[in-house]
């Protein structure tokens, strides 16, 4: 059966390696915090280039270490996407700051600056809250675009925060994602591009002070003793298992980042002129975390998926709901303060209608591509 991701037999071209790594962390028995954990950690940095990385439990974990470091609270505006994944937002709520959400552009899907300026704008005008934060996402693999993003942030001194979750390899003008924030995070999620066999993240920055609150508010706000705990912190450590599996397969990354923009061109040309196919500006370079199409409307998106299903082609919708729309946020208290702001006008919720993902992944075979690309022309 045809994988949407193919894990497995990600792990059947990388066995041998793979399996002797967890060999050697069973051996070692440094389950927590083992050597192979400082050396991922290094490896990253230098991958990136940036001068630290610090890993974590999780993605989520990773952009809490970040708002907690940065002293992000109550009374405080973050301008979050919002067509994204519910962490992006959820982080910013968990703080006690008020998540306010910014529309994308339509080719992209990443947050659009006149969106985002017009929210900061606002916000400022409405003198009830602080901008002090801008999460730029790197959707799907694509940076954000960074250059406006940043002189937005400049323009009015807000700080940003690079979600690389999806990002990860991802590159503007040969400059890596997860080095464009003042601090960026990623996700070692097993479907992301750079994944792991169960849950993990990091966080990168060039500045030191940031570095040294996150890695003590990511073991308890640990000081110089572990038993001095000198602020409240979260118990997000990557475990050494799949920071040693994360080592293999950062070995092998590059090739799949080739891989997978050999298997998205191909998408692109047997496709391109039936459906809307992903737009990569100029100077930037994705790691496809999806290859992801619009449709005309929800009717036809819901048609093809179903057929799609129906032929043994697994899909997804990314992301049916908009931040804005979610039960979690329409019944806060903070929901009330935005009520003006137009989100029946948002590009994002008609990206909620007409997107859908394809099966994308280093592994994945031309001619299956091919059959997917036939059934879909088939189908319109």
């Amino acid at each position: 059966m045809m994988q949407f991701r193919d894990l497995a037999k990600q792990y059947q071209t990388l066995k041998a390696d793979i399996d002797q790594a967890m060999i050697d962390v069973a051996a070692q028995s440094h389950y927590i915090m083992g050597p192979q954990v400082k050396e991922l950690e290094r490896d990253l940095a230098a991958y990136v280039g940036v001068k630290h990385c610090l890993t974590c439990a999780n993605g989520t974990d990773a952009l809490t270490l970040a708002l907690k470091a940065w002293g992000i609270g109550p009374g405080d505006a973050v301008f979050v996407p919002d067509f994204t994944f519910f962490a992006s937002a959820e982080v910013v709520a968990l703080e006690g700051a008020t998540p306010i959400f910014v529309d994308v552009d339509a080719t992209t899907f990443n947050i659009d600056v006149q969106s985002l300026e017009t929210a900061i704008r606002q916000t400022l005008a409405d003198g009830q809250l602080k901008p002090r934060v801008i999460v730029a996402v790197d959707l799907f693999g694509l940076p954000a675009n960074y250059p406006l993003v940043k002189a937005v942030a400049e323009k009015y001194g807000l700080l940003i925060l690079e979600d690389g979750a999806q990002g990860f390899g991802g590159s503007i003008n040969g400059r890596k994602a997860c080095s464009f924030g003042d601090i960026s995070t990623t996700s070692f999620f097993p479907a992301k591009p750079l994944g792991c066999y169960g849950d993990g993240g990091a966080v990168f920055t060039d500045n030191d002070e940031w570095a040294k609150l996150m890695e003590s508010y990511r073991v308890h706000g640990k000081g110089s003793d572990k038993y001095d705990n000198v602020r409240i912190g979260l118990n997000s450590r990557l475990d050494t298992m799949q920071a040693a599996i994360l080592q293999v397969k950062l070995r092998a990354f590059d090739d799949e980042v080739e891989r997978v923009n050999e298997a998205a061109a191909t998408y692109t040309r047997l496709l391109n002129g039936h459906v809307q196919t992903p737009v990569i500006p100029e100077g930037f370079g994705s790691s496809w975390a999806q290859y992801t199409i619009q449709l005309p409307d929800e009717a036809s998106r819901n048609k093809l998926q179903a057929a799609l299903k129906e032929a043994g082609i697994p899909s997804m919708v990314y992301y049916p709901k908009a931040m804005h729309a979610q039960t979690a946020f329409k019944n806060s208290s903070f929901s009330a303060l935005h009520s003006s702001l137009r989100y029946s006008d948002y590009v994002t919720n008609r990206l909620c209608d007409t997107v859908l993902s394809l099966p994308m992944h280093p592994y994945l075979e031309t001619s299956d591509i091919e059959h997917i690309c036939s059934t879909l022309l088939a189908v319109l």
